[in-house]
């Protein structure tokens, strides 16, 4: 069977993003083909080779002339995914000349168990690490040189020999409503169904709008779910505001909920970049593109998911930002997945690393205790 992923350049409002991908998958093949075109100025449109490996589910975008690239991100094959991989190859290449050559920095396109899985709940297939076990692999394997993630996918733990040292300028953190027939949450009628996969945005829900339905296996892409919002499987769903942008998918957006409204996952809108813990190179590309403030703020929400010990069983939210005093501003939920019961906190303090890895935990800490055992064990 064949599948064809188009991502022309209307979707893709940023140079970094704009691309049209066409892939050819054989199942149960050992090759395939992938065209990219990227319609930039300084590069004109070619046409790679892939080999992809049963094995390992990696696809590797190879150059025609076979230079070796300098180096070679990994990423997810979702259009957002590689949108994400884009921005990440067009940033490296602004800020290092030998990686603006033609070739220089290469696509591996890999395929995860979140990827392979989409008739389950992700609590019922193992929680944490979906999104990223088989790319992690594959830099432990020296297949990949670096590795783009969405930050909230990326499990509390990184694994032996793997650093972290990137998180990329956040984008925005809140979540959009979308809905062909209400304007808003709050206009949709009893009964009406919402679909997520995420048990954080169904607790929220049902807990300040229990009138209404949430069907909780509402998985795929971006594009996915809105074809079958468009199809009437539901009546709205709520998305991430940062994925739309970065897709130029704005325009389907009924409404933005306030964080208030809505308190986002931790890490929401962040790009996380790994390497190799012993390969220096890469590590200082990558700390070319961290924006600090970013990573101070993901490192406070990821200490409070920490202390939590959360996993996709656990409605849990958490945002840290920055006040207009220059000081961390840290709000943290914890909820029943039936938003029945709700607990929330926050925290002020200074804006540095140390002292926002301590609000997190301390946040954390009073939740686990006002909770009790049993409440995350529901």
């Amino acid at each position: 069977m064949e599948t064809v992923v188009s991502l022309n350049q209307a979707n893709f409002p940023s140079a970094a993003a704009r691309s049209t991908l066409s892939s050819k998958f054989s199942n149960g093949s050992m090759s395939s083909a992938l065209v990219l075109c990227m319609p930039r100025s300084s590069f004109k449109a070619c046409t790679r080779n892939v080999t992809t490996r049963a094995s390992s589910s990696v696809a590797v975008e190879q150059n025609p002339e076979t230079k070796v690239a300098l180096v070679r991100i990994g990423t997810r094959g979702s259009p957002l995914a590689l949108a994400q991989a884009y921005e990440t190859r067009e940033k490296l290449m602004a800020k290092h000349a030998e990686l603006a050559e033609d070739g220089a920095i290469q696509i591996v396109v890999i395929k995860t168990t979140g990827d392979k899985i989409l008739t389950q709940p992700l609590a019922d297939i193992g929680g944490k690490g979906l999104f990223t076990k088989e790319i992690d692999e594959a830099l432990l394997n020296s297949e990949i040189d670096i590795a783009v993630h969405s930050m909230k996918d990326v499990p509390t733990y990184l694994p032996e020999k793997t650093i972290l040292p990137c998180n990329m300028e956040r984008e925005d953190v809140r979540d959009a409503f979308i809905s062909l027939s209400a304007a808003s949450l709050a206009e949709l009628p009893a009964g009406s169904t919402i679909g997520t996969a995420s048990l954080r945005r169904k607790s929220q829900i049902l807990h300040r709008y229990p009138s209404l339905n949430v069907l909780d296996n509402f998985r795929g892409n971006v594009q996915t779910r809105l074809k079958k919002l468009n199809d009437g499987v539901v009546q709205a769903t709520l998305l991430a505001l940062a994925g739309l942008k970065r897709l130029g998918m704005t325009d389907n957006v009924s409404a933005i909920l306030s964080i208030d409204e809505m308190l986002p996952a931790v890490a929401q809108g962040a790009i996380g970049i790994a390497c190799r813990s012993n390969d220096d190179t890469m590590a200082t590309y990558l700390a070319s593109l961290n924006h600090e403030e970013t990573r101070l703020a993901v490192a406070c929400e990821r200490a409070f998911l920490l202390t939590l010990d959360g996993s996709c069983r656990t409605p849990i939210a958490g945002y840290a930002s920055k006040d207009e005093d220059g000081n961390c501003v840290f709000k943290g939920l914890v909820a029943s997945p039936d938003g029945t019961r709700v607990l929330e906190t926050s925290r002020k303090g200074p804006y540095s690393y140390d002292d926002m890895i301590a609000m997190g935990k301390d946040a954390g800490q009073e939740l686990l205790s006002r909770g009790g055992s049993n409440f995350f064990d529901s």
